[in-house]
C-alpha cells in the first residue's frame, strides 16, 4: 500500500510540474499586468518611466476606475517618483475639497480609516484600489490634495447649468473652481460627441458639470504649487479627464502656462489614443463588458435616473 501511495503521489506531483510554465517562458497576462510605452512607442520599464517624469511639475495618471492593473501601476509609480523626488504630493479625484480637513486629520493620525471612509464619502472601492495610494502618502508624510468638487454640487450644475454656482453660500462656493471653462475647445467637442440624446441645452448643462470637475482639480493643483514651490504632484483621475491633455491638463495650463504637465494614460487594443498623442501609454488587459443585453443596460440607466430625480438643489421648488 505504501508503495502504491508513493507512486500515486509521485504521479500527481509530476502532473503538477508538467502544467508549470517552463523556465523563461512568460506567464499569460492577467488584469494586473501592464506594459509601458513612451509617446513615440518605445517600451519602457517602470524605472525608465519614473526617470522620464522626474522633471514634470504635475503628472496626470488616468485610470479606468475599476481596473486593478491601472491601480497597481499608479501605486508603483507613486513609489518610484518618491524615490527620485521626495517633495511629492498626491492629488486625487476621489476626495473633494470639503473633506480636505478630514483627510489631513487621517494623515496626521488623529482619526481612523473607517472615519475617513464614512465621513469623507470615500468611493466604494477605496479599500481595494485607493487605500494603497493614501497609505503610501501617510507612511511617508506626503500631502494628499482632496482636489475635486463635491458630487452633489456638480450634479446640480448638471441640472441648472453653470449659473447654479451663484446660488451657493460663500463657504460652499469655495469648493468649486472660481471660473469654469465653458467655451468650445477640443475637450468640449469630445464630450459633446459622447452625448447621444440630441438636446443641445442639456448637453451644455452637462458639460458645465463635467468641466466643474476638471477646473476644480486643476485649480486645486495650481494653488498647491503656488504655496509649495519645488514640489511635484502626482494626480490620479479617470481616463476621460486626463487623456491627451484635453481635460484637466488644459485647465491647469490655462491657469499657469509655465507648468510642465505630463499624462500617463491606460490603453487597450480596443481603446487606443489618437495618433500623435503626447501621453505615456500603459497597455492593460481590457475589462469585461459591463452589459451584454440592452435591457440590462437600460435598467441600469433608469436606476441612475431615479437617483437624479431625488437630488435636492438650492432653489428647488418645495
Amino acid at each position: 500500500m505504501k508503495t502504491g501511495y508513493a507512486f500515486l503521489l509521485a504521479a500527481l506531483l509530476s502532473g503538477c510540474a508538467a502544467q508549470t510554465p517552463s523556465a523563461g517562458k512568460p506567464l499569460p497576462p492577467t488584469l494586473y499586468d501592464y506594459s509601458i510605452r513612451s509617446p513615440q512607442g518605445n517600451p519602457l520599464t517602470e524605472q525608465q518611466l519614473a526617470d522620464a517624469l522626474s522633471q514634470a511639475d504635475i503628472v496626470l495618471i488616468g485610470e479606468w476606475h475599476s481596473h486593478p492593473g491601472t491601480h497597481l501601476m499608479q501605486t508603483r509609480l507613486l513609489a518610484a517618483l518618491y524615490a527620485i523626488q521626495p517633495n511629492l504630493a498626491l492629488s486625487m479625484e476621489q476626495f473633494t475639497r470639503d473633506n480636505q480637513a478630514l483627510l489631513d486629520q487621517y494623515l496626521q493620525g488623529d482619526i481612523g480609516e473607517q472615519v475617513l471612509i464614512k465621513q469623507g464619502n470615500a468611493w466604494p472601492n477605496y479599500e481595494s484600489d485607493y487605500r494603497p495610494l493614501v497609505e503610501f502618502a501617510r507612511l511617508n508624510q506626503l500631502d494628499v490634495i482632496a482636489a475635486n468638487a463635491p458630487k452633489s454640487i456638480v450634479r446640480c450644475v448638471g441640472r441648472y447649468g453653470a449659473d447654479y454656482l451663484n446660488r451657493l453660500p460663500a463657504t460652499e462656493r469655495q469648493w468649486v473652481a472660481q471660473s469654469l471653462t465653458l467655451e468650445n475647445d477640443p475637450y468640449k467637442e469630445k464630450f459633446t460627441q459622447s452625448m447621444h440624446h440630441g438636446d443641445e441645452a442639456q448637453t451644455e448643462r452637462q458639460f458645465a458639470a463635467q468641466t466643474s470637475w476638471d477646473d476644480t482639480m486643476a485649480e486645486s493643483m495650481v494653488n498647491y504649487l503656488q504655496t509649495h514651490p519645488g514640489h511635484q504632484i502626482l494626480h490620479v483621475a479617470g481616463r476621460f479627464h486626463t487623456a491627451e491633455g484635453l481635460g484637466t491638463a488644459s485647465r491647469i495650463l490655462a491657469r499657469n502656462p509655465a507648468l510642465n504637465v505630463v499624462m500617463v494614460t491606460p490603453v487597450t487594443k480596443d481603446s487606443p489614443l489618437s495618433a500623435g498623442a503626447p501621453d505615456y501609454q500603459v497597455e492593460v488587459q481590457p475589462l469585461p463588458p459591463r452589459y451584454v443585453q440592452e435591457a440590462n443596460m437600460k435598467a441600469a440607466f433608469a436606476q441612475m435616473g431615479q437617483r437624479n430625480s431625488q437630488l435636492q438643489c438650492l432653489g428647488d421648488s418645495q
